[in-house]
Parts: C-alpha cells; structure tokens; sequence
C-alpha cells in the first residue's frame, strides 16, 4: 500500500470521529458557573436592553440566579422601551417569585424603562431611575397597517375566503369595519387592565389611582418618584451599592451574569458575525399586542 493509499485510508476512519466532535461541539449547554460555597457572597446582574421581543433568554438568566446559593441579590439593569405582552408579564412572574422566595431583586434603570419595562419592573423590592430617566407609559398597542388605498391607485386586489366572521380582522387589505374596530379595542382594554392590575399589586397601589396615571403617559424618574412609580433616584452604581448593603456584602463582593455556555469552536466560527451582518442580527418582531413606548 502505497502512502498516499495509507494517508486516505486513515482520513476515512477519522472522518466520523472529526464529524462526531464537530456536531458535539454545537450543542448548547447550561453554564456551570454555580460554585459551592458555604454561602451567599456574590450579587447577579441581568441587563435587559432593547425591544423585548422573547423572553426566553431573560427567564432564563433569572432563574438560574434565583436557584444559585451563592447569589445574595440580583440587579436588574434596564434599558428598554418595552416590547410584547407576553414576554414582558413572563418576566413579570419571574421577578415576582424572587419575592416569595425572599431572594432581594432591586432595578436600575438606565435612559428608558417604559411599557413593558416599566411592568416586569414593578415587582421590584426598589426601584432606582435617574432623574431624567423615562418610564411609566403604562398602556399598550395594536398596530396594522394598511395598504388598500395604495392598491386601489395601482389596480391590484386582494381576494380572502375565510370560514368566521372575523377571521380576516386587522388585515390590510380593506378599511376595518365598526364591528372589527370594537372587539379590538374590547381585547386592548381587557389587556390594559391587566398591566394596572398587576402593576398596583406588585407595588401596593390602588388600582384606581394608578388607572388615574395609566394613559400612555411618560414620566422622568424624578416625577415616577413623586408618584410612586420608582422609589429612589441613583443610577446603577447607587442602586448596586445599596443591594449590596442590604444584603450584608461589602464593596468588594462580585457581581455575575449567567450565560449559556457555547463551544469554543462555535465562538470561534460566529465571532462577530451577527453583528456584521444586519440581517442576521436582527429580530423578528412578532405580530401582536405590545406594551411599548412608541419611539422611532
């Protein structure tokens, strides 16, 4: 057998091994940066920034900092405008149960903390915003467009059989009926109260008072304090140092954020790509009701 005859021999067997580590090397796994020590010495941060279009992520970091022993407290950094409804009272929920299992949750919110932001917030045990900070906007939104005027110009039809009524509700393609209009604004009320709802629940207002506020309405974290929205004005530093305190830690106590943890080679591979590349990086925006601050 020649050499060239044992090189190619060689590179088959080895081909499935190389394509197993490969494949394996994909996979996802669970950081595991949870330690064993005797007790609780470290804070955690979750940086929650941008549209909130899933929550998954997010959850998940919460989670794991709630479950971890050596968390003492957890620190919301927040910079968002809000995003849909169901991740942004998902988040809620997870910030709720740090309460009933007396694991110190505090936020601090950055330049915008509104809508939705504004809501998985509220469970907070503190709440910081800087004085210029802008919150609240407790509301939410239905947008469709409409494109049956452009259509009508250019003499292009759209033709919809549908089985219900209302199947066809919000679509573009033709002018929105009465009928249509209410059941929609009937669906947005019902989703609006829930938000005061869980809002005056989370921070002992009454719910008529904070209904009062609830328009759509932006505030500055210097008036969100006055109202009762925020509790105390201080940027991240502030907030950190007083979590720190309450806790029982000092200065020195480390702060983490859990990540899931990739492969090198898949690190390695997608370094910077996302970010390179606009139309990978960018979300989908789902279809749907949004607690979010119109911003454009």
């Amino acid at each position: 057998m020649t050499r060239r005859q044992k090189i190619t021999v060689a590179a088959l067997l080895a081909a499935p091994v190389v394509i197993g580590l490969l494949l394996l090397s994909f996979n996802e796994s669970p950081s595991s940066s949870i330690v064993p020590v005797q007790q609780a010495n470290r804070i955690g941060l979750v940086r929650i920034v941008d549209v909130i279009y899933y929550a998954d992520n997010y959850v998940w970091q919460l989670k794991e900092l709630r479950k971890d022993k050596s968390i003492a407290g957890v620190i919301i950094r927040v910079e968002s405008p809000g995003g849909g409804v169901a991740p942004s009272q998902e988040l809620y929920n997870e910030v709720m149960r740090y309460r009933k299992e007396d694991k110190p949750l505090v936020v601090s919110m950055g330049n915008l903390a509104a809508s939705g932001a504004y809501y998985l917030s509220s469970p907070a045990i503190k709440i910081f915003a800087n004085p210029g900070t802008l919150t609240g906007s407790i509301g939410v939104i239905f947008r469709f467009p409409q494109y049956h005027k452009l259509f009508d110009k250019i003499g292009l039809d759209m033709e919809t059989i549908k089985a219900g009524r209302y199947k066809d509700i919000g679509t573009p393609h033709r002018s929105m009926s009465r009928d249509e209009r209410r059941l929609l604004q009937e669906l947005l009320d019902d989703t609006h109260e829930q938000f005061i709802g869980d809002v005056s629940r989370a921070r002992s207002m009454e719910a008529d008072s904070l209904r009062s506020i609830a328009d759509g309405r932006i505030f500055t974290g210097r008036r969100a304090k006055e109202i009762g929205l925020v509790d105390s004005l201080g940027g991240y530093e502030v907030a950190l140092a007083w979590l720190r305190e309450h806790v029982g830690l000092t200065e020195k106590a480390k702060t983490i954020e859990k990540k899931k943890r990739h492969s090198l080679l898949r690190d390695v591979l997608t370094e910077g790509i996302w970010d390179r590349i606009p139309f990978l990086g960018r979300p989908h925006q789902p279809g749907g009701m949004y607690f979010l601050m119109e911003h454009y």
